[in-house]
């Protein structure tokens, strides 16, 4: 596993829907987000393969935390959310 609990990480902006058929596991609105890594969840088959049913590797799974008002614009602080995402999405951030 690439990323420790506490790592602040970054979703990539990426959008591979643009490049052809694809399914995509990672929400369009955390796309740039910057959060935290919670806690890694082990190695899991990538469902974005598995729905094509195509070989899947094992991709490593976090639960990463995100700043509420700053993704939505709204909430108190302190208002979180936590979101399962495949390592392949994720970049540290420096």
């Amino acid at each position: 596993m690439r990323f420790a609990a506490g790592t602040p990480v970054r979703v990539k902006r990426d959008f591979p829907e643009l490049r052809g058929p694809c399914h995509i596991r990672t929400p369009h609105y955390l796309r740039g987000s910057s959060g935290v890594v919670e806690r890694p969840l082990g190695a899991h088959p990538n469902p974005e393969d598995l729905a094509f049913g195509r070989p899947a590797a094992r991709v490593p799974l976090y639960h990463v935390r995100f700043e509420q008002p700053a993704l939505f614009g709204e909430g108190a602080s302190g208002d979180t959310l936590l979101v399962e995402i495949f390592e392949h999405w994720l970049e540290e951030m420096h």
